[in-house]
């Protein structure tokens, strides 16, 4: 019997629908691109001319009124996130929401409930579970490579200390519900602090910006401190001035060994260039970026290389979201676990504000 194959509606035709996600659905087979919303298509930007033979809609209100529509995949600002999430999931859709999930836990714990009222599932994009140096990383802390972690960096840093103009993005570097680096960046490094190590019991953040000339209010920078019962700490920043020749990417320590490296994984850059998920070398690391593990053998630390493993890609987002509604599995990034790292975005804001830590 052959696999059934769902119809997705993609809502948003920018750069997120454009790079992160209409790729790796045309990539998976049991999932077919069947229409897109565009509210102002441009004669150089025009989701009809570029994918021939979808639907195409104007608005989020006409795409779930289609019966055909199996899947819903939201890609726009993050303070549209919660209203259009609701929409889909009370016209019958299965929902994929680009991160960040929502602008307040509030609202993410009333998605979760309404999907779970409405029968249907609702995934949250955090592709980068799927980094191959996240991956990397995971099998080192699984395996016992680093023995018991106590200490976990996680960085996102950048040297760009220039205010962006207003042109750059229309949401990111804005202040608007939702749109903030913790929101931006955070919501990957908490996710995935969280996802590898579970919840911490304590939150401790800092919260604002870096920049010299920063007229628009955005907070661009942050550093978060997760707290364990067990002695973990880790630490999740992302800063903007950071003039490194290479950037830190991770430094994890263990009682056993450290494991650290440097670059953002190559995806997004790979992308960016007009790669395709299907092209050889795709999401595979040169050598050169390649990690380093310190061991203490005979009492004394020794360095070596460690291969980036080959990765399944983000690719393995969408792969993970068919098994899901075929019933042979769990979604890649369900609503509740996205819904987990909002409330510890929450808890940073909050934190900031008071000055102190709080229990999570």
């Amino acid at each position: 019997m052959a696999s059934k194959t769902w119809n997705v509606g993609v809502v948003g035709y920018g750069f997120s629908a454009k790079t992160f996600h209409i790729p790796f659905i045309q990539e998976v087979p049991q999932f077919k691109l069947y229409a897109i919303v565009q509210r102002t298509p441009k004669p150089d930007d025009d989701a009809e001319k570029d994918h021939p033979g979808i639907k195409s809609y104007r608005s989020a209100e006409e795409l779930v009124q289609d019966a055909a529509v199996d899947v819903v995949v939201i890609t726009t600002a993050p303070d549209l996130h919660y209203s259009l999430s609701k929409l889909s999931l009370e016209n019958g859709k299965h929902v994929v929401c680009e991160k960040p999930f929502t602008p307040t836990y509030k609202e993410a714990a009333d998605l979760v409930a309404i999907a779970k009222k409405q029968n249907k599932f609702l995934a949250v994009y955090q592709n980068r579970r799927w980094d191959a140096d996240f991956v990397t990383l995971s099998k080192l802390v699984k395996t016992g490579a680093l023995g018991r972690v106590v200490e976990f960096e996680s960085h996102f840093d950048r040297h760009r200390p220039q205010e962006p103009a207003p042109t750059v993005s229309k949401w990111k570097n804005k202040v608007v519900p939702g749109g903030s680096a913790i929101h931006d960046l955070g919501s990957h490094l908490l996710d995935q602090a969280v996802h590898l190590l579970g919840k911490p019991n304590r939150v401790t953040g800092f919260v604002g910006t870096q920049r010299e000339v920063n007229t628009s209010g955005y907070e661009d920078s942050f550093t978060v401190l997760l707290h364990y019962n067990n002695g973990l700490l880790v630490t999740a920043k992302a800063g903007v001035v950071s003039p490194e020749e290479e950037q830190l990417r991770f430094w994890v320590r263990g009682e056993k060994g450290s494991f650290k490296k440097f670059h953002l994984d190559i995806q997004e850059d790979q992308l960016k260039a007009g790669m395709k998920p299907s092209d050889s070398g795709y999401g595979r690391e040169p050598s050169e970026r390649y990690g380093t593990l310190t061991t203490i053998q005979d009492g004394k630390p020794v360095r070596e290389i460690t291969p980036t493993v080959e990765p399944p890609t983000w690719s393995e987002y969408y792969r993970k979201m068919a098994r899901a509604l075929a019933g042979e599995g769990e979604l890649p990034a369900s609503g509740e676990e996205a819904a987990e790292v909002i409330r510890l975005i929450d808890l940073v804001q909050e934190s900031s504000k008071q000055g102190k830590t709080l229990d999570f």
